[in-house]
């Protein structure tokens, strides 16, 4: 069974590199370009895992973060944040926000997928 991933990311270079990462390793990925977008993509689905990135417009990470984990069936599902930042607060308010790991950009592929199968597996 492939775990179902969404990606929330305002850029559209990291979309794509994401969606090649994953693809390859046989992950179904869901593509969000901000927070707001984020949310509505995810009502339609049930991800495995979410990745997020913190600097985006409309709603950045930390709210977008805040949101999903607002949410009954989202409580628990694994959310790795995605960034160029590497500041230990900015990590101490994602892990509060509901947070569950951190991968600075520029990622690497294989980490990536070793990360997510296992926070989702």
């Amino acid at each position: 069974m492939s775990l179902k991933v969404l990606a929330v990311d305002d850029s559209r270079t990291i979309r794509d590199m994401l969606r090649l990462t994953l693809a390859d390793a046989g992950i179904e990925l869901y593509l969000a370009e901000d927070g707001v977008h984020g949310l509505e993509v995810l009502g339609g689905i049930d991800p495995d895992a979410i990745i997020s990135d913190i600097n985006m417009p409309r709603l950045d990470g930390f709210g977008f973060i805040e949101a999903v984990r607002g949410q009954d069936r989202h409580r628990a599902t694994p959310i790795l944040v995605l960034t160029t930042e590497s500041a230990p607060e900015l990590k101490a308010r994602a892990r509060a926000a509901g947070a569950t790991g951190w991968i600075v950009k520029p990622f690497d592929p294989v980490k990536l997928v070793k990360a997510l199968n296992m926070v989702a597996g």
